[in-house]
């Protein structure tokens, strides 16, 4: 497998009493796709946040990026590396257009000349097919994938080389999940490690190169995802018991 570009090693993240994350170790290929599944409350986003920085670090631990440690890193300087995340609940501008939704994001990613700007635009908005009569529309006219789409886009502006993805598929039907996997496979196809929390097992499944399991804190499973689906102690823990 090629080179490691994330390297989690013992993470921890406690509040008071509460072990949120516990312990938490694993490493992310160059070009992979990472699922990572678990019930609620397992510790999903919360690693995400530790990771990334937004809106905390972790307690103990190390995280790795490109062979730096990031771990007491600002989270402007993680995004800025290389390293970007989107979260469960849409951010879009309900006012701006999706073009101006870029344009705000395009801005925050460093000094770009205004024709820099619109070249990023213009590549994140093909990368995730986002149709071009839809692109001077308000953000709060949009439907919910397309909604998906430019979350996705607006990360997608700053050439990310990791893509840390928090339940992408909620709220979409059977349909637009698939072309949400379709999606997923062509972004990292295109040279982006994708690191993917998600509650659809289906899109797990059929993109994930390798899938992590948390339960309570903890890494409950890991390795190849119709291998990790089978284990009678992720049934149990995420499943609810069904076989």
């Amino acid at each position: 497998m090629s080179e490691n570009i994330l390297e989690i090693a013992g993470a921890c993240k406690f509040f008071g009493g509460l072990k949120a994350v516990n312990g938490v170790s694993f490493t992310v290929a160059r070009g992979e796709m990472l699922g990572i599944a678990g019930p609620n409350g397992s510790g999903k986003s919360t690693l995400f946040n530790l990771i990334t920085g937004v809106p905390f670090g972790p307690t103990s631990g190390e995280v790795r990026f490109m062979g730096e440690r990031i771990d007491r890193w600002p989270a402007h300087r993680i995004s800025r590396a290389g390293l970007v995340r989107t979260f469960q609940k849409d951010a879009e501008f309900p006012a701006l257009s999706a073009h101006d939704t870029l344009l705000v994001s395009a801005t925050y990613n460093g000094q770009l000349s205004r024709a820099q700007a619109e070249a990023r635009i213009d590549n994140a908005f093909r990368s995730v097919d986002f149709g071009q009569t839809r692109r001077s529309m308000p953000s709060r006219e949009l439907s919910v994938y397309e909604k998906k789409q430019l979350m996705i886009a607006s990360a997608l502006i700053s050439e990310p080389a990791l893509l840390m993805l928090d339940e992408p598929a909620s709220g979409l039907t059977k349909p637009e999940i698939q072309r949400l996997d379709d999606l997923l496979v062509a972004v990292n196809r295109s040279g982006v490690t994708v690191l993917l929390i998600e509650h659809v097992l289906s899109l797990l499944l059929s993109v994930s190169q390798r899938l992590i399991v948390l339960n309570q804190g903890s890494v409950l499973a890991a390795g190849d995802p119709h291998d990790v689906v089978k284990n009678p102690q992720v049934i149990e823990a995420y499943l609810g018991g069904r076989s």
